[in-house]
């Protein structure tokens, strides 16, 4: 808890003992990139002829780049809830899982560049504030 100017304690929330306003806006960045990358994962999986790519190196069919998708944004939406939670493995989980995602848009740049290259922002400056806050007790 921590004392206000009036001597009241006020309970903090988890992402408030990770380090405040950075935790808090990576535990939301988390979230937004993980729901994001279902959506993407979502329209590969249903509608895989709506991407379109010229020959590329890291060619996989559509249906498997969505399920790639689906599964590092349910990663993304669970780290997220650990940051804001203020869980220990929430930001190990959350910035291994957001250099994943990281690495992922960018092999996905050929097939949807604008989208990926916001997410990819999104990813670094949640890395960002990851590697800035501070992580107190479980």
């Amino acid at each position: 808890m921590a004392q206000s100017t009036g001597g009241v304690r006020k309970p903090q929330s988890g992402a408030e003992l990770m380090g405040g306003g950075l935790a808090l806006f990576a535990g939301w960045a988390l979230e937004l990139s993980g729901t994001l990358s279902i959506l993407l994962g979502v329209v590969g999986v249903t509608r895989d002829t709506l991407f379109s790519s010229p020959d590329y190196t890291y060619e996989f069919s559509l249906t498997a780049w969505g399920w790639i998708h689906i599964v590092i944004g349910i990663g993304l939406v669970a780290a997220g809830l650990g940051v804001l939670l203020g869980k220990a493995w929430g930001a190990g989980a959350g910035a291994a899982l957001a250099a994943i995602s990281l690495i992922t848009q960018f092999m996905f740049i050929p097939f949807y560049p604008l989208w990926s290259i916001s997410v990819m922002t999104l990813d670094l400056l949640t890395l960002w504030a990851l590697a800035r806050s501070t992580v107190v007790d479980d």
